[in-house]
């Protein structure tokens, strides 16, 4: 029997895709907050510069108003009768076949919705098989870097040049044990921007048998990825790293290690039958998404990743040119040095890391938020490895650096706010006093009042 709809019942445009019938659009997708205004220590308010995409992006409008439209139909997925049920089962796995286009997955591969790429790494450490040996930079973000664990587990030195960091990796590789092996990179790096060279890193993972999985959290906001054109075998991103900040991220990738695992999570929904004496576990990607899923978010990434995958020349064009405008005004600002991982000029994605000689990054952000509404990074950005090796490269101290990171709600207005509120920082210092308070930089005595919904 074909199932049809009641009479006189809309269904909700949710139900159909969401990117342009036409193709790429040729426009910035806009975001929610973007008129947002916040207060200043020094008096007025002033609208809000976000230069911390890296970190968490801000949610798309699209995302928003399809989040907003689906709510009022959100039920349970999978086991539920209800209609609304059959619409949010609907969405959620309609979401699979989006991420599957988003990321040019083989039509074999199978996508896992996960929490985000953290989890998403998590979860395919614990379904290698026994003894795989596994290579990965050690500076990576933690995301990629902390999961694998045990004697089989290779750390290796990023070189200067991608080309040596290519054969770092051929080497590597070649002194593994036979077995399963794993080639674990970032598509870009979330410390310096910098673009890695995945295809040719896969190239020479395929010559000794190995796998490779790639970390897209960084990548994916910005540029076109594809793990036919990539060769890879695995693909993680976040939700909130891709403008959909509800939760929600994936594992994308070969269905076979997965499917032999021993399910990620025990409970509902991972199960095809339980008996008193026995379990009976699903081998599709629900096998690893035990209990109720976060159907409102996967549906939030799957909108997002449909806005970004129409629009890709105009977000590239759009942060290009803000790159540019801030990489050439640091490069003026007195006592600034930008980290690379490479000596020569790479491809990058609009994310640069700093530190300015004789001034504590902790203590410029907290100048720069409550003085001049700009919010930035600082620290070492969960690449520890990464931001300490490369501070000194530069022949500075410590442990901790800025990062400046464009995306779609970045403005040349932002990136100018920022350039001429670091050279009066540098000139003159600040205009308040500062105290740490549990490890932070703090305005003494903070006059601003956060909104009503903190309370």
């Amino acid at each position: 029997m074909t199932a049809t709809s009641p009479p006189n019942t809309v269904l909700p445009n949710a139900l159909a895709s969401n990117a342009p019938e036409s193709g790429e659009t040729n426009a910035v997708p806009p975001v929610a907050g973007a008129g947002l205004r916040i207060p200043l220590v020094t008096g007025g308010d002033i609208s809000y510069a976000n230069l911390d995409h890296a970190a968490s992006a801000p949610c798309l409008s699209a995302v928003r108003s399809a989040v907003d439209e689906f709510l009022p139909w959100y039920a349970s997925v999978h086991r539920g009768a209800g209609f609304a049920s059959q619409v949010s089962t609907r969405l959620y796995e309609r979401t699979r076949k989006v991420l599957r286009r988003f990321a040019d997955a083989r039509d074999t591969d199978t996508v896992v919705f996960t929490r985000n790429t953290t989890d998403a790494f998590n979860l395919l450490a614990k379904a290698l098989p026994h003894k795989t040996s596994v290579v990965v930079f050690d500076t990576e973000h933690h995301a990629a870097l902390l999961p694998w664990r045990g004697p089989n587990v290779r750390r290796v030195s990023l070189p200067r040049t991608r080309l040596a960091a290519v054969s770092v990796v051929d080497e590597a590789l070649a002194a593994c044990p036979q077995g399963p092996r794993l080639v674990v990179v970032a598509g870009a790096s979330n410390v310096t921007g910098e673009l890695l060279p995945v295809a040719e890193i896969s190239a020479v993972a395929r010559k000794h048998g190995a796998r490779v999985a790639l970390d897209a959290a960084q990548l994916a906001p910005h540029r076109r990825i594809s793990l036919r054109e990539l060769d890879v075998d695995y693909v993680a991103l976040s939700g909130h790293k891709l403008y959909a900040p509800f939760g929600a991220g994936a594992l994308i990738g070969r269905s076979d290690w997965l499917r032999a695992a021993v399910p990620y999570l025990a409970g509902g929904g991972a199960t095809k039958l339980v008996t008193e004496e026995a379990v009976v576990w699903n081998t599709g990607p629900e096998r690893h998404e035990a209990g109720s899923p976060n159907t409102v978010g996967v549906y939030a990434l799957s909108v997002a990743c449909e806005q970004l995958a129409a629009n890709w020349d105009a977000i590239g064009a759009h942060e290009a040119e803000l790159l540019e405008r801030l990489r050439k005004g640091l490069a003026g600002l007195p006592g600034c040095a930008e980290l690379r991982l490479f000596d020569a000029p790479v491809d990058r994605v609009g994310t640069v890391s700093f530190v300015v000689d004789g001034f504590d990054p902790g203590w410029v952000a907290a100048v720069l938020s409550a003085e001049y509404g700009i919010g930035v990074r600082d620290g070492a950005f969960c690449a520890h490895v990464a931001t300490s090796r490369l501070i000194r490269e530069t022949g500075g101290e410590g442990q901790q650096a800025l990062r400046v990171s464009l995306g779609l709600g970045s403005t040349a207005e932002h990136v100018d706010r920022l350039l001429l509120a670091l050279r009066q920082i540098v000139a003159r210092g600040a205009r308040w006093e500062y105290t740490k308070v549990d490890g932070r930089w703090t305005p003494v005595g903070d006059p601003r009042e956060l909104p009503p919904f903190c309370a």
